[in-house]
């Protein structure tokens, strides 16, 4: 009977039982640390123009997102192996720690006088090493999802933290926003500690320690190397395309150097004897078939959602704060779509057709996309971002279920932090494609509409569509210095509205064939039955 009496209290299904109060605690510690990582994705945006005049460095600025990007996409895979190696809490309580105490660095940018560098340079610093932080958490948390629940309970509880991440995203611009206009741009980072501090405190109450034996912890040192000397100069070269192009050297270069560490990271890969990213769990047609799918996912759809804002600006002349604004139906959307998509992985036991319906509303949306025009209402937008944003949230718990089902349970973190890897390389690939695509086709256009007599130096302000509409007014100031230079303006400003017209009508078109590929990839990807309760293979080390 005392057997019986403990074995009651467990609620959980999962590999890690947890009783009601441990789960509860647990619960809340991660929907706390899934906000601090979206919120940290969007609330700092708003502030950019504060802090830019706080601490100078305009020509720098991009360097606090590029330098939170690249680290966070790297600590994802490198993590995840470690934790099937010596367990989650305390790489997780780290990751946290870490986001909270660099958050609170970055708040105080400007002003850490003993390490040496200026404002601008400082907060680089700071973002980069906030982002291994995030990347930590991130990482983890669907991992440590799928520790807790079996995988036909998975879908609905990975649909609801994609449903939080999506909430944040709609709200974190408004908060940030706020926050800069009331009390300071430092409060945007510094919001983010007593969060932390309540997340971190649950998790290392509530959670407990385990950790897996009969494993040789024997850290993959040639894969970690490689595969970061792979990944960085892969996201630089993609980050850079846009403003220097494909054929610069730098570009080329890194490309090169990139292509060359993943031979040597495939290889060293194939002699570890823990293998940071074991190629075996590739030869699974689902985990194969779904980090396709989610690369697809990556670039066809979320590389083209920076885009979308540019369309309603340069061409349907809607101010920034609304374009802002219009995004929240897509963004709405996607948490609609993380529940109702968890629901039914979880109800039909089953993740096959939520994929094939999420891929399907995806491409429809992209198909809306594609039929704009300058005379598309904002009604016709809007439906769009339902549809992609419906779509995208169907998918998000999707192949996360899919991998989690039949991966081995020893390499979990590896195969899960891989999905949430190949989304990142996926839509950085698809900014690097789309953006490179729309300024080619959009220089070819303008030039060719130019009026004669154009001074050079005018023209200048319109290479690069992409933040032409934050210089209106130094355009404004520059042609009002010259005769009939504000119809001039207007002129190139046409030029420029049916240029951009086209090139993003090209890009919408290429993202509605990509996304149509990924429907049929979903249609054959194999649907295993999610198991009700964790079943652990007899080859699987145990836990205590």
């Amino acid at each position: 009977m005392a057997l019986g009496a403990v074995e009651t209290k467990f609620h959980t299904s999962g590999v890690v039982r947890l009783t009601k109060p441990q789960l509860v605690g647990t619960m809340i510690g991660l929907v706390l640390a899934m906000l601090l990582a979206a919120l940290d994705q969007t609330i700092v945006g708003t502030a950019e123009p504060r802090i830019i005049a706080s601490l100078s460095g305009f020509n720098r600025y991009p360097w606090v997102a590029t330098a939170y990007m690249l680290s966070s996409t790297m600590a994802i895979p490198i993590v995840a192996k470690l934790t099937d190696l010596y367990g989650r809490k305390w790489f997780f309580l780290g990751g946290s720690a870490l986001f909270v105490l660099t958050s609170a660095l970055c708040g105080a940018a400007g002003n850490v006088g003993f390490i040496g560098l200026d404002g601008m340079n400082q907060l680089i610093l700071f973002r980069g090493l906030q982002g291994i932080g995030a990347g930590v958490i991130m990482g983890l948390i669907f991992v440590i999802v799928g520790d807790i629940f079996s995988p036909a309970e998975r879908g609905r509880y990975q649909g609801f933290f994609s449903a939080v991440w999506g909430l944040a995203s709609i709200f974190g611009p408004t908060l940030g926003g706020w926050l800069t206009d009331h009390i300071s741009w430092r409060a945007t980072f510094y919001v983010n500690l007593p969060v932390g501090i309540i997340a971190i405190a649950a998790i290392y109450f509530e959670f407990p320690d385990i950790r897996p034996t009969a494993l040789r912890r024997e850290l993959d040192w040639a894969g970690i190397i490689s595969l970061t000397a792979c990944v960085v100069p892969l996201l630089l070269a993609l980050t850079w395309v846009t403003e220097f192009g494909w054929a610069s050297p730098r570009v080329e270069s890194l490309l090169i150097w990139s292509a060359l560490m993943l031979l040597v990271f495939l290889r060293a890969e194939t002699k570890a004897a823990e293998p940071l990213l074991p190629l075996t769990l590739f030869k699974d047609s689902v985990i194969s078939t779904c980090s396709i799918c989610i690369f697809v996912l990556g670039a066809g759809m979320f590389g083209v959602i920076i885009y979308l804002p540019l369309f309603m600006q340069g061409v349907l002349n809607v101010s920034a704060t609304q374009s802002g604004t219009l995004m929240t139906p897509m963004m709405l959307g996607a948490v609609t779509g993380s529940f109702l998509g968890g629901q039914m992985t979880y109800r039909l036991r089953g993740y096959k057709i939520p994929g094939i319906l999420g891929s399907t509303l995806v491409a429809a949306g992209m198909l809306t996309f594609a039929l704009m025009d300058a005379s598309t209402s904002r009604l016709h937008v809007v439906a769009g971002m339902i549809m992609g944003g419906l779509g995208m949230g169907f998918l998000n718990p999707v192949y996360t279920v899919a991998v989690q089902n039949v991966a081995p349970r020893h390499q979990m973190g590896a195969a899960t932090a891989s999905t949430t890897f190949f989304r990142s390389v996926g839509s950085t690939v698809g900014i690097a494609v789309f953006g490179s695509v729309l300024l080619t086709h959009y220089r070819n256009e303008f030039n060719q509409g130019v009026p004669s007599g154009t001074p050079s130096d005018a023209l200048q302000l319109f290479s690069n569509p992409l933040l032409l509409m934050q210089m209106k007014p130094q355009l404004e100031s520059v042609f009002g210095r010259l005769t009939g230079g504000l119809d001039l303006m207007n002129t190139l400003m046409f030029n420029v509205r049916t240029s951009l017209t086209h090139g993003l009508h090209l890009i919408f078109v290429c993202s509605t064939v990509i996304m149509a590929a990924a429907v049929v990839m979903n249609i054959f990807l194999k649907n295993v039955p999610l198991r009700a309760h964790h079943q652990p293979a007899p080859a699987e080390p145990p836990v205590h």
